[in-house]
C-alpha cells in the first residue's frame, strides 16, 4: 500500500467568488516547477484519524491553526497522486487573514513557519539541504488553482464546486449558476508563483 496523506482544503466567500487556500512547496525542486502548489497536507501517522491528521499536518506545515470552521468540514474523498501516494480531504469554510500572520517575499507571496524537512540536496551529492515542507500560501480563485495544484488535487476542487452547488441547491438557491457562485470573475492574479 502507498503512502497515506490528509489534508483540508479551506475556503471562503468573497465579492469575487470563492477562493482557496493553497500552499506552495518549499526546497529546490519545487522552486520553478509548475503545479508546486497543494492544499496544505501530510503524513496520517499509524493509529492516528484521516481528519485529524488533516488539522494536525495544516498547522505543522503552515505554523498556525485552521481557521475556525463556519460549518461542520465536508469530505471529498480521495485521489491518487502520480507518485502513488493517496491523498484524502475535507472542505472547511472559513477565514483566514493570512497577511496579518505572516510575512511577505519578495515575489508578493505571503511567506509561511511551518514544518522543515531534510532532503538530498544536491541529488546523489551526499550532502543535504533543511527546506520548508510549505514556502507560502495564497489565496487562490478556483480558475487559477486548478492551473497550479498537483494535478490530482483537481478533483478535490472540483467536489468542492459540486458540494457548494448541491448546498445552494439545498438553501433554495438553485436558479443561481455554479459558476456565478463559485468561480471569480476574473480572477486575480496569483501571488506570483515560482
Amino acid at each position: 500500500m502507498g503512502a497515506r496523506s490528509a489534508g483540508l482544503v479551506v475556503y471562503r466567500r468573497d465579492d469575487d467568488g470563492v477562493r482557496v487556500l493553497l500552499a506552495h512547496m518549499g526546497g529546490p525542486f519545487w522552486a520553478r516547477r509548475e503545479r508546486a502548489w497543494s492544499i496544505p497536507k501530510g503524513v496520517i501517522e499509524s493509529g492516528e484519524e484521516p481528519h485529524d491528521a488533516a488539522l494536525r499536518e495544516y498547522a505543522e506545515e503552515l505554523g498556525f491553526a485552521p481557521p475556525e470552521p463556519l460549518r461542520a468540514d465536508e469530505p471529498l474523498g480521495e485521489v491518487r497522486q502520480s507518485g502513488g501516494k493517496i491523498v484524502e480531504a475535507w472542505a472547511r469554510e472559513g477565514v483566514v487573514q493570512v497577511d496579518a500572520l505572516l510575512g511577505h517575499d519578495e515575489a508578493g507571496g505571503t511567506t509561511v513557519t511551518g514544518a522543515t524537512a531534510t532532503i538530498p540536496w544536491p541529488p546523489r551529492s551526499g550532502r543535504t539541504l533543511e527546506v520548508p515542507e510549505v514556502d507560502r500560501v495564497a489565496w487562490v480563485g478556483l480558475d487559477d488553482a486548478r492551473r497550479l495544484v498537483v494535478a490530482a488535487q483537481e478533483a478535490f476542487l472540483d467536489r468542492l464546486v459540486d458540494l457548494l452547488a448541491t448546498r445552494a441547491a439545498d438553501d433554495g438557491r438553485a436558479d443561481e449558476q455554479p459558476d456565478e457562485l463559485l468561480v471569480a470573475q476574473p480572477d486575480e492574479p496569483v501571488d506570483a508563483p515560482g
